[in-house]
């Protein structure tokens, strides 16, 4: 994670210490005035309270504004909540993406159960004790909201009376020529499973230019599960990596892309960012020992400048990079928002994306930015799975990029689902503490979670939505190392 999320992460847990302690200074005190068998009992309450209702990673207050601009060009209106029905004000402007702002304040159950909005069919989630403004997505229910009859409702929250409704039109990305940029395997299935199974169909179907997904990493690391099949440290990271290499090759076939357009670049977790900062020293693996990513490499469909020597530094990288922009040739390129995600590899990664851009003799037209990871928010998107996407807490002002929302039938949901059980990542029982936690939670806070998976991504990324910020290359601008975490990256093993 960059620092500003670790620094979000200290922050939280000193408060939560201290508000512990406190909490264990008057429970002791009523134990030693009142009566000592009330304090085991107390602490008991105390921590299936905490477990309930405040283990929520939310590093902001749930009264503050999301902070959103949407371009000059954007069609907006007021709208009326009146009567449980969202009602135009002037005929509804042209545009597959839809947006409703507006002020949401909890009612007092909400700082117990989750706030929700109810669209139509549709729910979406906010934080308990939400009072500020938040931004519902739309997308899919035109007609609906076209015709007068898009119903909404507020489930432990109250509406305003009024909301202001933003359009924004947006070309069908699937016919176009694509790249998806995964940090590691699992990443373009997390983002984009519908969007890139959609665009596969088309390319078959000769509909459509093809689609190619490049991986940088291996994603060797945290490998400690594969413990218990004897190995040691070094052979389990490196059966991992051997595992998700093979994931961001086969699992996009579930897709329906081949595997003849993916491409697997093979370098180590957590050092991306290491390599644009040094990028001609070379940066082993953390964890598996390995200085040579060619072993990663074996089923690309052709040779990558970094295949002449294997070694996992920057330069390597960004001439891989440019080697497939041009010959790839894509009209715009899926990766990951560089603002929002804050994951070292995730931030690095746009990087080293820009820089190869910048080196090229292809330009993409286009960015489409997803975030897998949030800084302040580990719930987003929030609610059950099979639910829509509602924007992302944004608490600092972004640029005002255009967003583009494509809808999942059940059916893509359902293979988004499956797509995701086959990631050895994502596979295994959750740890004691967080089962017995979603038990808990299940039960005092009327939480859900998927049938389909235990890890989290299965309930926040198989939606009715998917989420993609917009924005021209030619608006992309590289910006200082330490907003990009590279001057503040962590020691990291080196050959």
């Amino acid at each position: 994670m960059t620092s500003r999320k670790q620094q979000l992460l200290k922050r939280y847990r000193q408060r939560k210490r201290l508000l512990l302690l406190a909490a264990l200074i008057v429970l002791v005190a009523l134990g030693f005035f009142l009566a000592w068998w009330l304090l085991p009992l107390l602490l008991l309450c105390a921590w299936v309270a905490h477990e309930a209702w405040f283990a929520d990673h939310l590093f902001y207050s749930p009264q503050d504004d999301y902070q959103y601009a949407f371009p000059a060009e954007t069609a907006q209106q007021t709208v009326s909540l009146s009567d449980g029905r969202v009602q135009l004000s002037v005929p509804l402007a042209a545009g597959e993406t839809l947006l409703l702002e507006l002020h949401l304040r909890s009612t007092l159950l909400g700082h117990c159960l989750d706030p929700r909005v109810v669209l139509g069919d549709d729910r979406q989630d906010f934080e308990r004790g939400v009072r500020g403004r938040r931004y519902l997505n739309l997308s899919g229910q035109a007609a609906a909201l076209a015709n007068g009859d898009l119903s909404i409702s507020g489930r432990f929250c109250r509406l305003p009376a009024t909301a202001t409704l933003y359009v924004l039109g947006n070309p069908d990305y699937a016919q176009r020529r694509m790249m998806i940029i995964a940090p590691h395997a699992d990443d373009a299935e997390l983002a984009a499973f519908g969007l890139y199974s959609r665009a596969a169909a088309a390319a078959e179907a000769g509909e459509a230019p093809d689609l190619t997904i490049v991986t940088l990493t291996q994603g060797e690391i945290e490998a400690e599960r594969y413990r218990c099949l004897g190995l040691e440290a070094t052979a389990a990271a490196r059966l991992k990596g051997r595992l998700r290499t093979w994931d961001s090759l086969a699992v996009p076939l579930w897709g329906g892309v081949p595997q003849s357009r993916c491409v697997q670049l093979g370098y180590y977790c957590l050092q991306l960012r290491a390599m644009l900062s040094e990028p001609e020293r070379a940066w082993a693996s953390r964890e598996s020992a390995e200085a040579d990513v060619r072993s990663a490499r074996a089923h690309n469909p052709f040779p990558l400048p970094a295949d002449a020597d294997g070694v996992p530094c920057g330069n390597n990288l960004l001439a891989d990079l440019v080697a497939l922009l041009e010959h790839f040739r894509p009209e715009f390129v899926v990766m990951p928002h560089p603002e929002l995600d804050p994951h070292a590899d995730h931030v690095a990664g746009a990087q080293a994306l820009l820089l190869a851009v910048e080196r090229s003799s292809w330009k993409p037209a286009t960015s489409l930015l997803y975030a897998n990871h949030l800084h302040d928010n580990d719930r987003w998107p929030m609610g059950p799975a099979g639910q829509g996407i509602a924007l992302p807490p944004v608490l600092a002002p972004l640029p005002p990029d255009a967003l583009w929302s494509p809808c999942l039938s059940a059916a893509t949901q359902l293979d988004k689902a499956m797509a995701l059980a086959m990631q050895h990542d994502l596979q295994g029982l959750l740890p004691f503490k967080k089962r017995l936690r979603r038990a808990i939670q299940k039960l005092l806070a009327a939480r859900q979670w998927p049938a389909s998976g235990e890890n989290e991504f299965f309930r926040k990324a198989v939606r009715r939505h998917e989420l993609f910020w917009v924005r021209p290359f030619a608006q992309q601008r590289l910006a200082g190392a330490d907003h990009l975490g590279v001057a503040d990256s962590p020691p990291a093993a080196s050959v």
